[in-house]
C-alpha cells in the first residue's frame, strides 16, 4: 500500500515579508504598520507560516519580540528571497521604461546637504520620469542597505570594502582648513599639512568617514586630535571653529555659497599636493536599474563642481 508524500508548505511572499518586518521592528504593532496591515492580520499570517512549516519563528512574550534560532535563519533566507523578488518586478518595469520609477538613493551626512542642491535641478531637468526615494546614512549601515536591497545606490567616499557591488568614481574633493578668523595661520594665502602641527583638531565622532580621512590627512602635519570634543556635524564642527575651540577640515562642496562666508571663521586651501577625497557612487551588481543608474550617475558626475 502506497502512502502519499507529505504535501510541501506554500510560502507566500506577503508572509515573509512580514517576518522580516517582526525581525526588523522586534514589534508586531510596528511591523503590521510598516507592511500597512492590521496587527491581527500580520499576527494570524505569521501563525500560519509557523503551522505550515511546522516550527516555531517568533518567541511571544509581554513588551517583548524576539526571534528564534530557526526563525534567524529563515529571516536571512526571506531576505534574499524578497530581493530576488524586487529585482524581477524592477527589471520588468525598467524593460517598458527604464529611466522612470522610483529609485532609492543614499547620501553620506557630510555629502548630501551639500551635494544635492547643485545637482537636483539638473536630474530633474535629464531625468523627470525618474522618482528618487532620498535617505541619509553613514557608511555602514548605507553598505547593509545596499546588500539587502533596501537601497539602490549610494553615494559614499572611496574606496570602501564592497564585496558584491560596483562603483563609479564621481568627481574629487579637495579639503579645505576652516581656522578661527583671528588664527595666526588665517593670514597665510594657503596652508601647508606641515603649519596644522600642534593645532587642536576637531573631529566629527566615530563613524564617520570623514573623521578618519582627516586624522590621516592631519596626522602628517603633527596635528593633534582634541580628545573633549566629538561633533555630531559639520555644521557643528564649524560653529567650534567659529568659537575658538580649535581647527578641522571640510570638504570643498560645504564650504561654497553662504558656508563659506559663516561668521567667526575663516577657510584657506591647502598648498599642494592638496588633500582630497574621492566621492562616488555603488550598487549591486545584480541590480535590474542598471540603465537608471548609469544615467543618474552620469549627471551627478557632470554637475557636481
Amino acid at each position: 500500500m502506497s502512502t502519499a508524500p507529505p504535501s510541501r508548505p506554500e510560502l507566500k511572499l506577503k508572509d515573509l515579508r512580514y517576518l522580516v518586518a517582526v525581525a526588523d521592528q522586534r514589534h508586531f504593532g510596528r511591523a503590521a504598520a510598516s507592511c500597512f496591515v492590521s496587527q491581527p492580520t500580520l499576527s494570524a499570517q505569521l501563525k500560519k507560516l509557523e503551522q505550515s512549516l511546522g516550527v516555531q519563528l517568533i518567541e511571544r512574550a509581554p513588551n517583548n519580540v524576539c526571534l528564534t534560532p530557526a526563525g534567524e535563519e529563515i529571516v536571512a533566507r526571506a531576505r534574499r528571497i524578497l530581493e530576488a523578488s524586487d529585482e524581477v518586478v524592477a527589471l520588468a518595469r525598467s524593460q517598458r521604461d527604464p529611466l522612470a520609477g522610483r529609485l532609492a538613493v543614499a547620501l553620506l551626512p557630510t555629502i548630501g546637504p551639500y551635494l544635492l542642491p547643485r545637482v537636483l535641478p539638473s536630474i530633474r531637468k535629464a531625468l523627470p520620469r525618474l522618482e528618487l526615494r532620498l535617505y541619509e546614512y553613514r557608511t555602514a549601515p548605507m553598505l547593509e542597505k545596499l546588500h539587502a536591497g533596501e537601497l539602490d545606490v549610494g553615494i559614499l567616499a572611496l574606496p570602501v570594502e564592497a564585496g558584491g557591488l560596483e562603483s563609479r568614481e564621481l568627481y574629487q574633493e579637495p579639503f579645505l582648513v576652516a581656522l578661527p578668523e583671528r588664527h595666526a595661520l588665517a593670514a597665510h594665502e594657503r596652508i601647508r599639512v606641515a603649519d596644522l602641527k600642534d593645532e587642536p583638531l576637531l573631529l566629527l565622532e566615530d563613524g564617520h568617514c570623514l573623521r578618519d580621512q582627516a586624522l590621516e590627512v592631519c596626522s602628517r602635519g603633527g596635528a593633534r586630535e582634541s580628545q573633549d570634543f566629538r561633533a555630531t556635524s559639520l555644521e557643528t564642527l564649524r560653529q567650534m571653529v567659529a568659537a575658538g575651540a580649535g581647527v578641522t577640515l571640510l570638504p570643498e562642496l560645504a564650504c561654497r555659497g553662504a558656508y563659506r562666508s559663516a561668521r567667526g571663521l575663516t577657510l584657506r586651501p591647502f598648498a599642494k599636493p592638496v588633500p582630497q577625497r574621492s566621492i562616488g557612487a555603488l550598487w549591486r551588481r545584480s541590480t535590474a536599474r542598471r540603465a537608471a543608474i548609469d544615467a543618474l550617475t552620469q549627471v551627478i558626475a557632470e554637475h557636481a563642481q
